[in-house]
């Protein structure tokens, strides 16, 4: 298992659409991807999971993978939520 914490630059934290991004990423791996936020801990691949965890902008989760491809998942999990999970302009 590997985990790496990660600060969430979505302006609006991971409401639907980020929430949307980041299960869509999550879904790519065969490994478990789970996040941590705070006292809630879900499933990165479910949607509604990601949105219970009530995730702001500024807020720090930690993301955990553990398959056969959790290092690949890690990164691009940690790569999807560093550009700003589609709410940063370009």
């Amino acid at each position: 298992m590997v985990s790496r914490k990660v600060t969430i630059l979505s302006e609006t934290g991971l409401h639907l659409r980020p929430a949307a991004q980041f299960s869509q990423e999550a879904c790519k791996y065969q490994s478990s991807i789970t996040f941590t936020a705070g006292d809630y801990k879900g499933s990165a691949k479910s949607v509604l999971s990601v949105l219970a965890g009530c995730v702001k902008c500024g807020d720090t989760i930690l993301i955990e993978c553990s398959g056969v491809d959790e290092e690949e998942a890690l990164n691009g999990m940690c790569t999807v939520v560093e550009n700003g999970l589609g709410d940063k302009e370009e």
